[in-house]
């Protein structure tokens, strides 16, 4: 597998789709295929949904929490995945806060089963929609407050989660950061997904001429009426859907990241240079990984 040390180059990638329940262990087990089947089919990194190991009751969720980047015995099926397969794996994860609460945190792992970067969820998740659903991911969940990039084989990749994906800006600061790829792991709701989920990764993608890599969750979680849209999928840099899993279904869904293909967009409708200063992010060396700059984050990761 590449190594993401290595110059930037065109790279096979995979988003899955699956659908987490609060039993932790099949959770794990049917990602273990999903990310077996994307590497058997070529993907050199590999993406899971946010929260992949569990979708259930708070109190459940609450002894199931670890702290990072220690971890616990599911990290370690995570630091499984990743080595055992020898490939990046980039995944949801439920981190336990120093206040006792949850982070909703995304993991970066390199091909050795080590963290490379973590971002944690910046925007959460309150809203009463018209079918009854009710979730108030700040509860128990605590916000992060920092836009965070890592290095992948085929560039710069932005980390965002699910939520984060309505707040355009985040991402205007991601590739002002260096991305040429966002992340964008997901639980959307079915009621919401109909509407908005295709039109705002198409949109994230076209306004920051870059991939948008989305795995996802499906169908019902057994949790009250909790039930997500699926569609696990990847945008290029035009905006055209590439790779996409079914409504349905536990998926993979394959794709090439070509750092070439974002360089030619962005040269052809340089929208991106044609910001206003006041539109630019601040100058950013400084992309951190929970407060540390990103580039000290990923070294240490290795």
């Amino acid at each position: 597998m590449t190594d993401s040390s290595a110059a930037p180059a065109p790279c096979t990638v995979a988003v899955t789709q699956l659908c987490a329940t609060q039993d932790v262990e099949a959770n794990l087990a049917a990602m273990e295929r999903l990310v077996a089947e994307a590497v058997e089919r070529g993907a050199e990194v590999v993406f899971a949904p946010e929260t992949f190991t569990f979708i259930g009751p708070g109190r459940l969720r609450a002894a199931m929490l670890e702290p990072l980047p220690e971890g616990g015995p599911i990290l370690k099926r995570c630091r499984q995945m990743a080595a055992g397969n020898q490939a990046h794996f980039v995944f949801g994860f439920h981190e336990r806060s120093a206040d006792g609460r949850a982070f909703n945190t995304l993991i970066h792992m390199g091909t050795d089963g080590n963290i490379r970067t973590m971002y944690r969820k910046i925007h959460l998740f309150d809203v009463d929609l018209p079918d009854g659903t009710r979730l108030w991911e700040s509860r128990n969940t605590a916000a992060g407050d920092a836009p965070t990039v890592t290095a992948a084989p085929f560039g710069t990749l932005g980390l965002s989660v699910c939520y984060d994906v309505r707040f355009p800006a985040l991402y205007q600061r991601l590739v002002d950061l260096g991305a040429i790829a966002l992340a964008v792991p997901s639980a959307f709701t079915r009621t919401t997904g109909k509407d908005h989920w295709h039109v705002l990764l198409r949109a994230r993608a076209i306004e920051c001429q870059s991939y948008v890599i989305a795995a996802a969750q499906h169908g019902e979680h057994g949790h009250g009426n909790r039930a997500s849209y699926g569609h696990a999928l990847i945008v290029d840099p035009w905006g055209d859907v590439i790779a996409e899993c079914p409504s349905e279904g536990d998926a993979v869904a394959l794709a090439t990241i070509d750092p070439a293909r974002v360089e030619a967009v962005r040269r052809q409708l340089p929208s991106l240079r044609h910001r206003a200063p006041a539109e630019r992010s601040p100058a950013a060396a400084e992309g951190s990984w929970h407060g540390q700059p990103a580039a000290k984050a990923n070294a240490a990761g290795r």
